[in-house]
């Protein structure tokens, strides 16, 4: 009888080790909102309707069914909205990826940017893109194989483009 309560006897260190383990891969959540504020005024929301963390090194989120994200000036007026139809956020680097139909629209230029793939560099406010891209405003169409743009979009620089203009023949 002895033999055997020594038999099923586990070590200490094997009970704390199973224990301290996260035991959970990773974490999925419905309906999510996220906030990002400065000095308490709010600067940038982003709705998903799924956000997947998988148990990573890295500190990686992805928007598998997209999402849609809304920035605003001082005044909690709506500067700039950003969609995809998928999104990834790398934490620890601050870089957002998004991909399929992506439209970034300024809403003080009346201007929207559409695009295959997206980068977002949220430390430098940057957007980025070696994907063609089409930008239309009210009197033009512009067309590039990339991009570079602050991230409320109010500025950008184009790379191999073209553009269809109104032209006044005045």
């Amino acid at each position: 009888m002895a033999v055997m309560l020594f038999s099923c006897e586990n070590p200490y260190s094997v009970i704390n080790q199973i224990g301290s383990d996260d035991t959970l891969s990773g974490i999925i959540a419905d309906s999510v909102v996220f906030y990002r504020s400065d000095s308490g005024v709010v600067r940038m929301e982003l709705r998903t309707p799924r956000m997947v963390r998988m148990d990573r090194d890295e500190d990686v989120l992805e928007f598998p069914l997209g999402f849609v994200a809304y920035m605003y000036d001082n005044q909690h007026r709506l500067v700039t909205q950003f969609q995809a139809y998928y999104g990834k956020s790398h934490g620890k680097i601050h870089l957002f990826e998004a991909e399929g139909d992506v439209m970034v629209e300024n809403m003080d230029n009346d201007q929207t940017m559409y695009s295959d793939k997206l980068y977002w560099y949220q430390e430098q406010k940057m957007l980025f893109t070696r994907s063609h891209v089409r930008i239309v405003t009210p009197d033009k169409q512009i067309e590039a194989d990339s991009l570079m743009a602050k991230e409320d979009f109010s500025e950008y620089t184009l790379y191999s483009g073209s553009a269809l203009l109104e032209v006044d023949e005045d």
